[in-house]
């Protein structure tokens, strides 16, 4: 298939705020004056400092007011191909519009640096046989979210423009339920609670985020739904936005981190099996169909990995 690799700058667009507008974010202007663009292709400008605001780039997160006059262009494709590779994929729903895959641990979901030709794109790519959104760009046909590598679960795919963008106003206006599952270090001491922590970028170490001032605003809500001993617990997690390592960053802020996540201060416990990997799970996912309208209820079962350890931990003596 051949996908989009950015090259040299479009023709420029002049656009005015109009009077309705107070102070707005440049991106969601944008997207709302020029519909057949996504949101995400202006962020993507934005980030390669080709929109203006009155003659001055602006950055990503800028605001734009009344009056003032935005110049944007795109950035020009020529043709990169992307090799189909014929991967199993564990389908959970599919139709013309868009499939539901419940990733595996240890599958990218898009190729980047370091990568090989195993990722969930190369395996979209032989699946869907050149059906897929090109909103994505140049490595990431259809994709409308990610997951980290380790991560296992529910991932939805476009596989054309229309159904991406609205999955994406789906994803930005927050309407769309997000639930994980975590296996956790430590029993925190209340069933149930809300993180509401700003998560930025790392200032020294740029692989990790962090919470703090400066940040973007970030919410999980968790519940404890079975406690093994004191050594550890499995949490339910929903998250109304979705930042990297979001679930991960705020877990450690409680001073809970997922079992195996070292990047987030997990340390291995004498007393429990060591976990292969980051046991983080997205379970459950609830969404309207970008065509049908149809309210989408679906769940990906727990990997034989996350089970065998939540069988292992509930072997552990009781206060252990």
């Amino acid at each position: 298939m051949d996908c989009a690799a950015p090259s040299a700058p479009l023709e420029v667009t002049a656009y005015t705020v109009p009077d309705t507008i107070r102070r707005e974010r440049a991106d969601k202007v944008l997207a709302h004056a020029f519909p057949a663009h996504s949101r995400s292709a202006f962020q993507r400008a934005l980030e390669a400092g080709l929109v203006k605001a009155d003659g001055r780039i602006i950055e990503q997160s800028s605001e734009v007011k009344a009056g003032q006059v935005m110049e944007f262009s795109f950035p020009e494709t020529t043709v990169m191909e992307l090799k189909a590779v014929d991967i199993p994929l564990d389908v959970i729903f599919e139709d013309k519009h868009l499939i539901v895959l419940n990733k595996a641990a240890g599958m990218v979901v898009h190729p980047g640096v370091g990568t090989g030709e195993d990722t969930m794109v190369h395996a979209l790519l032989a699946h869907c046989a050149g059906g897929l959104s090109g909103i994505g760009g140049v490595e990431r046909p259809g994709i409308v979210h990610r997951l980290d590598k380790e991560t296992t679960g529910l991932i939805v795919v476009a596989k054309h423009d229309a159904a991406h963008r609205a999955l994406a106003d789906q994803f930005a206006s927050r309407t769309m339920r997000k639930e994980y599952v975590a296996l956790v270090s430590g029993v925190p001491k209340t069933d149930s609670g809300s993180i509401d922590r700003s998560i930025s970028r790392h200032p020294v170490h740029r692989h990790r985020m962090t919470t703090g001032e400066g940040g973007r605003p970030s919410r999980t809500d968790w519940t404890v739904e079975k406690k093994f001993g004191e050594a550890a617990a499995l949490v339910r997690c929903r998250i109304h936005t979705g930042r990297t390592h979001q679930i991960r960053v705020h877990l450690k802020s409680l001073g809970h981190p997922v079992l195996g996540d070292a990047t987030y201060g997990w340390k291995p416990n004498p007393a429990m099996p060591v976990p292969a990997r980051v046991m983080l799970h997205a379970e459950h996912l609830v969404f309207t169909h970008p065509v049908s309208g149809k309210v989408m209820d679906l769940a990906a079962p727990l990997p034989a990995d996350f089970k065998k350890l939540v069988a292992a931990l509930r072997k552990l003596p009781k206060g252990k």
